[in-house]
């Protein structure tokens, strides 16, 4: 490298700084999103250190920095799944027969916030709010309608839930078993992961400790019952929707992934049979390079993690499957049009970085649910790029240079120095350390101080958001906006009473007193949340169960 270090002296003295003199600009610092500073130009010397079949390598095999297929899109094109759900079930479910013609492959469930708190639609705390931004879902009934001509042996369903994700995953199954597809057949994601709830989200309702006791019922449950489901999707996404950098994301994301193995590990659960029912999902932010260097960090931590840490013995054992979507909170509400822009850069830093299911955000967002034009356009999307830009033809096509792979490495070194101090608060345990960050506020003031600095760098005119800070217009609203018909609560909570009034209400009894008998004994609770739910009771009755038995949560104020 000596050569190189020499021509790139040269290089500066004889070429940058009389360019910079002759133009009269400045050397400008420049950093990306998570403050990592960005030099001019990156050259062999970069990533000298870099070997290549260590820390690179081919995609399929470890570490899988370049991917967890061998051939990856020319194989098979990611999932395209657009998150959706409003109103009724009915009106979710014509939405995803319309994505369907439309060529979205997988759907992905969006539920109203009663539904993602535990609560029924007719409880006084749901007032207003059934159906707003998800559809409102209270009993099976509810679940016969969504999935009314959708057959479930074709088609991959994503739930975005957690406290309640139990009993989504009940109600899937038992629709399966309507339809006549065995439940070993069914295919899908509930996401599940209560730790970042507590990190960012905030649909909080158990405590922390018996939230994870039953994560981990639903893996010992889900193991044995739905091989070909997902457990979990260990989210980031929210934790880079709340503010986080790009760096906390992926580090509070890998360290929620192994605060969960621990725990299945604790209770006997053999890793190579969780392993493979185990997803991720990240956000995909502005800064482009940034973002393709986290995911190929992520995949490569990952497997070292799985492999060297808790012994996986199969290959399959230390991928990172993940699901990504477009950052929500990168999305304005001047302009609009220009989100389709900003999701497009996005979606194509995703599949750049190997992404397995993509949700690409509509241009409407930030005003309401996406409207059907907008959802369309968002699909189309993904679409052109898959069959029009040429990217999905060779695999990784950005490994190599010189800036991704140093940026690559850059971002999983500072991401394991929050590992390792996460790993310290728990005294080697990266579970107790997860739960410790709860407790003290670490995560919610990592994350608060990153969203605070991003606010004053807009506000300050530092970082340049268009038509916000800069080019802006006056203008009116031109875009159709989607508004949900207040009529749907009232006909939700008529759905609700007439289900209640004609199930058989002693099947529901014992079935609560069984989940009841299991929570209070330390029992895995899947069994009769199963039974719970098709004798067609609510939500809120068996959540209710849960925290009687749990009690509920109430987050610290932090200072």
């Amino acid at each position: 490298m000596t050569n190189v270090n020499e021509k790139r002296k040269e290089w500066e003295e004889k070429c940058l700084k009389p360019w910079l003199r002759k133009t009269g600009q400045r050397e400008e610092r420049f950093e990306t999103l998570s403050g990592i500073e960005v030099k001019t130009v990156y050259d062999p010397a970069d990533i000298e250190h870099i070997d290549f079949l260590r820390d690179i390598g081919y995609p399929g095999e470890y570490p899988f920095t370049r991917g967890v297929y061998p051939n990856m899109y020319r194989g098979r094109l990611w999932t395209m799944r657009q998150f959706s759900g409003f109103g009724t079930a009915e009106d979710t479910n014509r939405r995803w027969k319309m994505l369907l013609e439309e060529g979205e492959t997988g759907l992905s469930t969006a539920f109203d916030f009663p539904t993602l708190m535990g609560i029924d639609s007719d409880d006084p705390l749901a007032d207003g709010e059934v159906g707003k931004v998800g559809v409102a879902v209270d009993t099976l009934k509810d679940f016969e309608i969504l999935f009314d001509g959708i057959p479930l042996d074709q088609v991959s369903t994503s739930f975005t839930i957690n406290p309640p994700a139990g009993i989504i995953l009940a109600m899937y199954v038992a629709i399966a078993e309507k339809q006549g597809v065995p439940k070993e057949k069914i295919r899908g994601t509930i996401q599940n992961d209560m730790l970042k709830e507590f990190h960012a989200q905030n649909t909080l309702v158990l405590p922390p400790e018996p939230s994870i006791k039953i994560i981990v019922d639903i893996f010992e449950w889900g193991i044995e019952h739905v091989p070909k489901f997902n457990l979990i999707s260990i989210s980031g996404y929210h934790i880079r929707e709340a503010g986080s950098t790009a760096v906390q994301e992926l580090a509070f994301t890998i360290a929620d992934g192994m605060a969960y193995v621990e725990a299945a590990m604790e209770r006997g659960i053999d890793i190579d049979r969780l392993a493979p029912q185990l997803s991720f999902f990240f956000n995909s932010h502005n800064d482009f390079f940034e973002e393709i260097a986290k995911f190929r960090a992520a995949r490569r931590m990952w497997a070292k993690i799985m492999r060297d840490e808790y012994g996986a013995k199969d290959p399959r054992s230390w991928w990172l499957k993940f699901h990504t979507q477009t950052a929500g909170c990168s999305l304005t509400a001047q302009q609009p049009l220009n989100n389709i822009v900003r999701t497009t850069i996005q979606a194509l830093a995703a599949v750049l970085g190997g992404t397995q299911s993509l949700h690409t955000n509509s241009f409407d967002e930030a005003w309401a649910l996406p409207s059907e034009e907008a959802v369309r356009v968002a699909l189309r999307t993904q679409q052109i790029i898959a069959y029009e830009s040429g990217i999905p033809n060779v695999v990784d096509p950005l490994a190599g240079s010189y800036y991704v792979e140093w940026l690559t490495d850059k971002i999983e070194k500072l991401a394991w120095r929050y590992i390792e101090e996460i790993r310290k608060m728990g005294e080697g345990s990266m579970l107790r350390g997860v739960l410790r960050g709860i407790e003290n506020g670490f995560f919610v003031r990592e994350i608060s101080d990153a969203a605070a600095r991003y606010q004053r760098e807009i506000e300050e005119g530092r970082r340049i958001v268009v038509g916000v800070n800069k080019f802006t217009i006056e203008e009116e609203l031109k875009i159709p906006i989607l508004k949900v018909d207040p009529e749907v609560q009232r006909r939700q909570i008529e759905r609700l009473r007439k289900v209640k009034a004609e199930r058989d209400n002693e099947a529901v009894k014992e079935a609560l007193e069984w989940l009841r008998s299991a929570a209070e004994n330390d029992e895995n609770v899947m069994p009769p949340i199963m039974e719970a739910v098709k004798s067609y009771a609510t939500i809120g009755e068996i959540m209710g169960v849960l925290k009687e038995v749990y009690g509920t949560y109430k987050k610290p104020i932090i200072i």
